[in-house]
């Protein structure tokens, strides 16, 4: 990891860059034309230029050695950029996660070190055109090429499709079938039997270079085989699943916040019947204060998991980097189709940058994993865990924030124990009902826990800042009194949806009788759900009056 005041230097830099190389009208160009700016993207990392790709870079290989928590700030900070750029430079870090996973030390030295030293792009190449998302169904195969008895290359056949940097890479990270399993191997960009086509006319990050691949009989030398053992690629690749759904989790966050940025100053100048949009509360109520909401509680799982990456936490907390993918890349589409609709006509043109980030953003719920891949992924994990504990794991977490609420009243951490209580409930009933048969019933479920979670986080989150311990690389748009605001607002959606969402999927199922649902709606919670909801609008009052830097109108906050 990097020191704070580095990653500042960092973040100032590579902002400074973008002004002078990435200004709205060059990047609005771009994208009309559907141009990747390979120059601009070799210059951020050339290490005598932007050098970003430094950070992510072990420093036994020329690097920085950034942290996991590094990482997300930069994403967050490229997505507020371009996201086509962003996807561009995430690529290279992309391709060569298998190498920092799985290559032996000398593989590492050579592909990590010409990264850092040359500032080459790798592309990532795993998904196929009838896999999709699912590595095990890979149908390029890689077979073995033998002399004297010894393997000393493989061919490799197939096709591999939406591959970001697919027609501008360097070198390719591509995973085949050998023998034994799923490999990774590096490929060089000419050699040959190797193709890519021409560019895919996207829907939106037009600034990034997607293309298909297609091997042909092409030979890579045996020590191209990441790691030197077959059959470890799937494993390699779900080693990084966390890590990975988190940049993609920052990518969500920074665009969305760059929507937001650009309608909210639009709000104080639109004047409308005598009075600034930003002043009528039916417009910064619906367009602006729910979706600040839900980005920073976003952020703070995600922030959270970077934390325990960076601490070594046992595991690759897979479903944790699902949840905050989960959760930021939605909160991301949402403010920028908001934001879009905050401005009105102007923010339907493509004259105005909210139009292509809407186009952009969208793709975060689909690559690295889509939102349903990311819902059934959260879900099948912490139904164990419901199992593995009798039904008391979300009762036991419910208890935590029980007592947090007892340190920390203004928090919103008992609203939050409300919908973990509530969500062991729907299990439970999930479970003596086994709905889990219903595929429509085991993806909702994964969306109610990760809104419960973000919810026991945010107001974690915001506890950790009225202690002044928040980490100190911790984004600080947010004072502790507009903190603990948000997390009381999301608090209060998150135990309603839970509750009432729930409720609906299991009587929806038939597995709860007209007899037995005034039991079940007081176990849920349902009145104590609905009391919380008392201050929901004065705290809503008070986001907006943050947001837009007006003098406090409230001397007390609802708790």
């Amino acid at each position: 990891m990097i020191a704070a005041k580095t990653l500042k230097l960092s973040l100032k830099s590579l902002r400074d860059f973008a002004k002078k190389r990435l200004p709205d009208e060059v990047l609005i160009e771009l994208d009309e034309r559907d141009e990747c700016p390979l120059e601009i993207i070799q210059d951020m990392c050339s290490p005598d230029k932007l050098g970003i790709q430094l950070l992510f870079i072990p420093e036994e290989f020329g690097g920085m050695g950034g942290g996991t928590f590094d990482v997300y700030c930069i994403c967050e900070a490229m997505a507020g950029i371009d996201l086509g750029v962003a996807t561009s430079l995430f690529a290279t870090f992309l391709g060569s996660d298998p190498i920092t996973v799985g290559a032996t030390p000398e593989q590492k030295k050579l592909w990590l070190s010409r990264i850092a030293d040359e500032g080459v792009l790798f592309a990532y190449g795993a998904t196929e055109p009838e896999a999709g998302s699912d590595l095990g169904a890979l149908k390029t195969t890689a077979d073995r090429v033998m002399q004297d008895g010894k393997v000393v290359g493989y061919k490799i056949n197939g096709a591999k499709q939406w591959i970001s940097n697919g027609g501008i890479a360097d070198l390719y990270t591509v995973l085949a079938n050998s023998p034994s399993g799923p490999c990774w191997f590096v490929v060089e960009k000419g050699a040959k039997g190797f193709t890519h086509d021409e560019p895919e006319d996207k829907h939106g990050i037009r600034l990034s270079n997607t293309a298909a691949l297609a091997f042909n009989d092409v030979f890579v030398d045996a020590d191209r085989l990441i790691g030197g053992v077959e059959g470890q690629g799937l494993t390699q690749a779900q080693a990084v699943f966390g890590y990975t759904r988190l940049m993609v989790a920052a990518f969500g966050l920074g665009a969305g916040w760059a929507a937001l940025d650009r309608a909210i100053p639009y709000s104080t100048k639109r004047i409308q019947a005598g009075a600034p949009l930003s002043e009528k509360q039916g417009y910064t109520h619906k367009l602006i204060v729910p979706h600040v909401v839900h980005l920073e509680a976003a952020r703070s799982y995600i922030e959270e998991t970077a934390e325990r990456i960076d601490a070594g936490v046992e595991g690759s907390l897979n479903t944790e980097g699902a949840i905050a993918k989960y959760m930021a890349t939605e909160a991301g589409n949402a403010a920028a189709e908001a934001s879009i609709q905050a401005l009105g006509g102007y923010g339907y043109t493509h004259e105005y940058m909210v139009e292509k980030i809407s186009r952009d953003v969208r793709i975060t719920t689909i690559y690295e994993g889509t939102s349903e891949i990311m819902e059934m992924t959260i879900s099948r994990d912490r139904w164990q865990l419901h199992l593995k504990t009798r039904g008391q794991h979300y009762h036991d977490e419910a208890r935590k924030f029980e007592a947090l609420h007892a340190q920390h009243p203004e928090v919103g951490a008992n609203i939050a124990a409300l919908s973990l209580h509530a969500l062991a409930e729907v299990m439970e009933k999930a479970r003596i009902g086994r709905l889990t048969r219903y595929q429509h019933i085991l993806l909702r479920l994964g969306e109610l826990i990760a809104y419960a979670e973000c919810a026991g986080s945010l107001s974690r989150r915001a506890a950790l800042m009225a202690d002044g311990k928040l980490n100190e690389k911790a984004n600080r748009r947010f004072d502790a009194t507009a903190l603990a605001a948000l997390s009381r607002v999301f608090a209060r959606e998150a135990a309603l949806k839970v509750a009432e969402e729930g409720l609906r999927l299991v009587a929806g199922a038939s597995a709860v009788s007209d007899t037995e649902m005034t039991a079940f709606e007081t176990n849920l919670g349902m009145l104590a759900i609905h009391r919380t909801q008392a201050g929901l609008i004065a705290d809503m009052d008070y986001i907006a009056d943050v947001l837009y830097n007006r003098a406090a109108k409230h001397t007390e906050l609802a708790a």
